[in-house]
């Protein structure tokens, strides 16, 4: 008996043994869930693919800051630099070899015509990192093909652009998230707190120090590098002369300078303007509107470009002290801010705890992930593809005026000057037939 009941048990070992040798122990981060620490684990269904269109100097920062978030992966690229597009391979697979939970990594084909990474159906989301004259062409077709935005600012090189883009989005549904990630910023978010909940009383005067406005194009020709593609590179855009200006080559790892031609960009108005006038726009709770007029620098009343909002509040584009900065002046104080800088008057607001039951905004740690979760939830991000192209018209209504060099009326519900056919006609531009769309 004791013998039988010896070799039921050995039999029962024996089998139990084998079973648990066809048992895969699973990491934790393929089932979902959260870690310890509190933050989440991401099952790979969850991972979010994206198509990445333009990897060059900013493009280069976007795909750590999303690879970063380990909540997504890059499964194709467009790009029309053939050696930055072999820049951004080699950077995507170092990162798979260093976070293995993303999966296992494949070659990530690259694709000068955009259109071919859109029709792709295991894009969900693309990442728009290309010059400005190129954003609007590509984001309404993306949205066109299903695909969810992240789209660089300035959003728009005009204020039609831009409305097309906002369109698009709205009519296919889609998640639109503007690169304005400032407003995923502590000091940002302190600022725009403390000037909604008047902590500097009545805001009067603000000043955005940010560089100047663009010049028409006047480079001289150079040879065109072997692996660029010219005429793609120009897209919607009229020929011109290529200058290395406008697309460096690798060996120099800075900013490219098309920002500071009209063609291209809105110089530093619009660069360095798109996040501090953006800024401004939300403090002031305006993320849906605008200024009401723009008055051009004349030397007497208005020594620097200044623009009037409908409640009186006084917006100027001039130095002071900071660079790249903005000065908010209220009847009991004063907010000074830059990135990672925030000063006040009296000095006890920069650290002042808003209250639970005060104004708050949006709140977002972390603007790649903000929009990762807006996807899922399909729901609109920190910076919706609305509050991107009204920063940008601000930036873009101020460059009319420098342009002309007189001063405008706005319309910010209809998008359009009072009585100014000249100024009305610079709000979109013309594109050619192959890349343009309707704006």
């Amino acid at each position: 008996m004791k013998e039988e009941n010896s070799m039921n048990r050995r039999d029962f070992v024996g089998k139990a043994a084998t079973a648990l040798a066809g048992i895969t122990i699973l990491p934790r981060y393929v089932l979902g869930g959260t870690r310890p620490d509190g933050s989440r684990y991401i099952a790979p269904s969850d991972i979010i693919s994206l198509g990445f269109i333009g990897t060059g100097k900013q493009g280069k920062g976007l795909i750590n800051s999303f690879l970063g978030t380990n909540e997504s992966r890059i499964v194709a690229i467009s790009e029309v630099y053939k050696a930055k597009a072999q820049l951004a391979q080699e950077r995507i697979k170092s990162n798979y070899e260093k976070n293995p939970q993303l999966g296992t990594y494949s070659e990530v084909p690259v694709y000068t015509d955009f259109r071919e990474l859109l029709a792709r159906k295991d894009v969900d989301a693309v990442v728009i990192a290309t010059p400005d004259h190129w954003h609007a062409a590509m984001a309404v077709r993306a949205a066109e093909a299903g695909k969810d935005i992240y789209c660089e600012k300035p959003l728009a090189l005009t204020v039609k652009e831009g409305r097309a883009m906002v369109n698009a989005a709205r009519k296919y549904n889609r998640v639109f998230q503007t690169g304005s990630m400032q407003r995923s910023w502590l000091e940002f978010r302190q600022a725009a707190e403390l000037i909604r909940n008047g902590y500097i009383g009545e805001v009067k005067s603000i000043k955005v120090n940010v560089g100047p406005p663009p010049k028409p194009y006047d480079l001289p020709a150079e040879p065109i590098p072997e692996g660029l593609d010219w005429n793609t590179w120009l897209g919607p855009n009229a020929p011109v002369a290529f200058n290395s200006e406008l697309a460096p080559p690798i060996s120099k790892d800075v900013f490219p300078n098309w920002r500071n031609y009209r063609e291209f960009g809105g110089g530093m108005v619009t660069d360095w303007g798109a996040h501090m006038f953006d800024i401004v726009q939300w403090a002031l709770n305006m993320d849906d509107s605008g200024p009401v007029e723009v008055f051009a620098p004349d030397g007497k009343e208005h020594p620097f470009l200044t623009y009037r909002y409908e409640s009186g509040i006084t917006m100027t584009h001039e130095k002071w002290d900071w660079n790249n900065a903005i000065l908010f002046t209220g009847t009991e104080g004063e907010l000074r801010v830059q990135r990672k800088k925030i000063e006040t008057t009296p000095a006890s607001l920069a650290t002042k705890v808003i209250g639970e039951n005060e104004k708050h905004v949006y709140k977002s740690e972390n603007h790649y992930k903000d929009f990762l979760d807006a996807m899922r939830k399909r729901s609109k991000p920190i910076c919706d593809v609305e509050i991107g192209h009204r920063t940008a018209s601000v930036c873009n209504i101020g460059n009319i005026a420098y342009r002309l060099n007189r001063s405008l009326q706005w319309n910010p519900k209809k998008e359009s000057f009072k009585k100014d056919d000249e100024a009305n006609a610079l709000l979109g531009r013309s594109m050619n037939d192959v890349w343009g769309i309707k704006i």
